[in-house]
């Protein structure tokens, strides 16, 4: 659901974008920290976030890192 608006930050269109891995932080809302394959032997690791229920807004891409590779494990940040 947030490819897109990690396509417009990058300025580029991913073929390949699949996660493998994620862990979740609840705050007002939750955090997910994903860690996607976006193709060949590169990947990213995304912070998206999801308000509460009643907020009723979409999820919602925070922030994000590139050039990672499938070992760098997947921090909170």
């Amino acid at each position: 659901k947030v490819k897109a608006q990690l396509e417009e930050k990058e300025g580029k269109t991913f073929d390949v974008f699949t996660a493998v891995e994620f862990k979740t932080q609840l705050v007002a809302g939750t955090n997910y920290f994903i860690k996607v394959h976006v193709g060949n032997e590169e990947f990213m690791h995304l912070r998206v976030f999801k308000s509460l229920p009643h907020q009723n807004e979409q999820l919602s891409l925070h922030s994000y890192q590139g050039s990672k590779t499938k070992h760098d494990e997947l921090a909170y940040f």
